[in-house]
């Protein structure tokens, strides 16, 4: 299961409320873990689903059939993949070797997605050599299952990362600026043995943070509880769903890079609603965009209507 609400997304603060239960207090993006006006660890909260959020959606189910398929072997056969009508994608694997496996299994195979544990020293990085000549070595870009993916992560990493982000993740700003200085010769270096040892100033270790950054950002971020748990009850495709009045719909494994909710999982297409509008932020369906509305009475198509009502912004005009 993955959904964009474990996903840390920038749109977050323009779409997403929450409302303190105990004192009203409203924000927006990520709720708190306590209010900062009454101390209360309780929120309600409204996500709305967005092109943002929706694609890193996408982009974490893309990433967890790699992982399905090349290091667990499934064929892209015996996988389901559909949009849940919501924020997210639904993975399904059915095969009958699977069929039997109990929580403490799914949490295995949760724990090898989600990276935990993986230490780039086992992957590859290290030093190579004799006694009196030693060179650093790491992981490929094509090497297959996690070595890869580490590899991988550390290209992304110097290829977008700015300094503040070098930073962030603990390394020295004497390092940073010697990866922004030789950035190019860096990249360049993928072409042959990687960019391991060769720069003079940037270290084993500074090379032992990258790399973890690579097992963070190739990691498949799913709903752990609902991925391990065998008594949840399973959307059916086709079904509505009651926060969104989209429906969830299968997404061809081969199609699902161009796949678009937005347009694909629209169910009411004719007619029209007016709506009295409490709040609500600006949102797409379709071709068309709609709001931000606040306090505002307007007809809208069924759909956007819809999506308005189950969200709780808005009420039927009589």
């Amino acid at each position: 299961d993955i959904d964009a609400d474990h996903i840390p997304t920038p749109c977050g603060k323009v779409h997403d409320v929450w409302v303190c239960s105990n004192c009203g207090a409203v924000g927006r993006g990520v709720s708190p873990k306590k209010c900062p006006a009454c101390g209360e660890r309780k929120f309600n909260e409204k996500t709305w689903p967005c092109e943002v959020c929706l694609e890193s959606a996408k982009v974490e189910a893309i990433k967890l059939i790699d992982i399905l398929t090349k290091d667990f072997g499934f064929s892209s056969g015996e996988l389901k993949v559909g949009f849940s009508g919501h924020r997210g994608y639904h993975v399904h694997v059915e095969s009958e070797e699977v069929r039997a496996l109990d929580s403490m299994a799914r949490k295995e195979i949760v724990d090898y997605v989600l990276g935990i544990g993986l230490e780039a020293e086992f992957h590859g990085l290290g030093e190579r050599g004799g006694k009196w000549s030693r060179v650093l070595a790491g992981p490929d870009l094509y090497d297959l299952g996690w070595r890869g993916r580490i590899a991988r992560g550390t290209y992304d990493l110097l290829l977008t990362a700015s300094p503040e982000e070098l930073e962030k993740i603990g390394l020295k700003k004497r390092v940073v600026d010697t990866i922004t200085q030789h950035k190019e010769a860096l990249l360049e270096s993928w072409e042959e043995k990687g960019p391991w040892g060769i720069i003079k100033g940037i270290g084993t270790e500074s090379w032992r943070k990258i790399a973890q950054y690579g097992v963070e950002k190739q990691s498949v971020k799913i709903d752990t509880v609902v991925t391990t748990d065998i008594h949840r009850l399973i959307r059916l495709a086709n079904t509505l769903h009651g926060k969104t009045g989209l429906k969830k719909i299968e997404v061809p494994i081969t199609g699902i890079e161009h796949f678009d909710p937005l347009k694909s999982a629209v169910t009411f297409k004719e007619g029209t609603v007016t709506v009295l509008v409490s709040d609500a932020p600006k949102f797409r369906l379709g071709d068309e965009t709609y709001g931000p509305y606040k306090e505002q009475e307007i007809e809208l198509p069924t759909a956007a209507a819809l999506m308005l009502l189950c969200k709780g912004a808005a009420k039927v005009v009589e």
